[in-house]
C-alpha cells in the first residue's frame, strides 16, 4: 500500500512533518503545477490570501489544513467537492498570552516608559492597573476561553459575550444583544471573535461610543472586526485607547495614523511564536494518521 500523498508549502516544515510520519511528504506553495492528480492532504501557505486555493479545482484532496484558526473568505475560493480543517488547538495559547501583554503594556504605559529609558528620562507615571479593572472578552471559542483562562489569577471582573445569551459551567455568556448594556462600564474590552459577515465592522462608532472614556480596546480577531476610520476617529483624543495586533488594512500604509495613535500595535503576530511550529506537526500527524485509518479529521470547517 502505497504512503499517503501530503504536501506542505516549504521544504524545512516537509522534513519535520515526513520526519514524524510515513507519509510521502512534498513541497507544493500552490504556485506550481501539483505534484500529483491525488493528494490526500494539503498544506496551504501560512496566512496568506485564499485565493490559491482555487488551483485545487480538478484535483482529488481528501483534505486541506490550514496553517491558522481563522478561515475568513477561504468559502470565496475553494472549489467544490473539498474539505477544509482549521488549525484549532495550535495558536490560542499564544494569542491568550499576547492579549495578557498588550493589556498590561496598555495599562501601565510600558511603550512610554521604555521610551523614556532609551531617552534616558526616569519617570515614574501612576499607572492603570488590570486587577480589579472590569473586562468584558467578546468572543467564547478557543481563543476567548484562552484568554478569559489567563486573566482570571489577574483578579480582574470578568464577563464573557457569545452570540448568543446563555449559562454555561463558568456562568452567565451574554448575547451580543446584550452589548448596549455590558460595554457602558467595560474598562477594557478584548475582541476574539472570527471574522464572518456578522462581525464585520461590528467595532463601529455606535459601539465605541457606548464604552466609558478612556477604556482600552483589544483587538486580536481580524482588523475587518473594527471599522479604522471609527478607530482613528475615537483614538485621537484618548476617548477610547487602542491595543491592536490586527488592523485593517494590513499592513497599515505609511503616516496611517494609528501607528501613532494606538497605545500598543503589533503586526499580526498573536501566534507566531516558538509553539506554533510544534504543535502544527503533532495536529498535521494526527490528520495524517486520521486519514490513513479511515477515521473523520479534526477540525473540519468547510465541505464545498
Amino acid at each position: 500500500m502505497s504512503p499517503l500523498l501530503v504536501t506542505t508549502p516549504d521544504p524545512t516544515l516537509s522534513a519535520e512533518l515526513a520526519a514524524r510520519s510515513a507519509a510521502d511528504v512534498r513541497v507544493w506553495d500552490l504556485s506550481g503545477p501539483p505534484p500529483a492528480d491525488h493528494i490526500d492532504m494539503v498544506v496551504p501557505p501560512y496566512m496568506g490570501s485564499p485565493r490559491p486555493l482555487g488551483r485545487l479545482a480538478g484535483l482529488d484532496v481528501r483534505l486541506i489544513q490550514s496553517q491558522s484558526i481563522g478561515y475568513d473568505h477561504v468559502a470565496d475560493f475553494l472549489p467544490a467537492g473539498h474539505v477544509y480543517a482549521n488549525a484549532a488547538g495550535v495558536h490560542e495559547a499564544s494569542t491568550a498570552e499576547l492579549t495578557v501583554a498588550l493589556i498590561l503594556a496598555a495599562q501601565r504605559q510600558l511603550p512610554d516608559l521604555v521610551r523614556d529609558a532609551d531617552a534616558e528620562r526616569w519617570s515614574r507615571p501612576f499607572t492603570a492597573s488590570l486587577a480589579d479593572r472590569r473586562v468584558t472578552i467578546i468572543g467564547v471559542g478557543g481563543v476567548g476561553r484562552a484568554i478569559a483562562a489567563r486573566l482570571a489569577p489577574f483578579e480582574v471582573e470578568l464577563r464573557r459575550v457569545g452570540r448568543t445569551r446563555r449559562e454555561d459551567a463558568d456562568g452567565t455568556v451574554y448575547g451580543t444583544a446584550d452589548l448596549p448594556a455590558v460595554l457602558p462600564d467595560s474598562e477594557i474590552v478584548v475582541v476574539a471573535v472570527p471574522l464572518t459577515p456578522e462581525t464585520t465592522r461590528m467595532v463601529d462608532r455606535e459601539f465605541l461610543a457606548l464604552l466609558p472614556e478612556g477604556a482600552l480596546l483589544v483587538n486580536v480577531a481580524r482588523g475587518a472586526v473594527a471599522d479604522t476610520d471609527a478607530l482613528v476617529e475615537f483614538s485621537a483624543t484618548g476617548r477610547v485607547r487602542l491595543a491592536l495586533d490586527v488592523v485593517d488594512p494590513e499592513p497599515l500604509p505609511a503616516g496611517h495614523p494609528l501607528y501613532h495613535q494606538a497605545t500598543v500595535l503589533t503586526p499580526h503576530v498573536g501566534g507566531y511564536t516558538t509553539a506554533m511550529r510544534p504543535r502544527l506537526l503533532r495536529l498535521f500527524a494526527e490528520q495524517i494518521a486520521r486519514l490513513d485509518d479511515g477515521r473523520e479529521p479534526l477540525n473540519v470547517v468547510l465541505r464545498t
